[in-house]
Parts: structure tokens; sequence; C-alpha cells
């Protein structure tokens, strides 16, 4: 077993590689291939998500304007009240 947190157990044959922070590029390659990629996969995806939201979305708005009509009462049920 180590003396420090890293150590706690000795594995073999097990080869590691890092690279410095200082070394590293934060963002390699985002705005000629991360923008793009992005936009393909919005545009990939875009169809086969957004119909069934939008149905799901109108469906919903015309179950609550249906209920909100129901709650109502008919004015002609009142009309000889007096």
């Amino acid at each position: 077993m180590g003396l420090h947190f890293g150590g706690l157990a000795k594995v073999r044959h097990v080869i590691t590689y890092s690279l410095s922070p200082f070394e590293q590029r934060a963002f390699p390659n985002y705005f000629s291939k991360g923008i793009p990629n992005v936009w393909r996969r919005f545009t990939s995806s875009f169809f086969r998500v957004a119909p069934p939201m939008v149905l799901m979305y109108l469906t919903y708005t015309w179950g609550n304007h249906v209920h909100q009509e129901g709650k109502r009462k008919n004015p002609a049920d009142y009309e000889n009240d007096e």
C-alpha cells in the first residue's frame, strides 16, 4: 500500500500517460470543427424530435382549452332567472 492517497494499491502492467496542463490547448478546432459538428447534429435530429414535441404541445394546449370551457357555466341555463 502507498503512503499517500494516490498510491492506495499497486497495479502491475498498467501504463498511464499524462500531459501537462501547460501543453494542452483549451479549445482546439473549436470554430473550425466544433460549431459545424453541432449544426450537423442539430439538423440531423431536429426532424425526429420536433414533430412529436409540437404534436404533444398542441394536444396539451387543446386539452387545457377544452377543460377550461367545460368548467364554465352555460349562460343559457340562467336566462330566465330573476
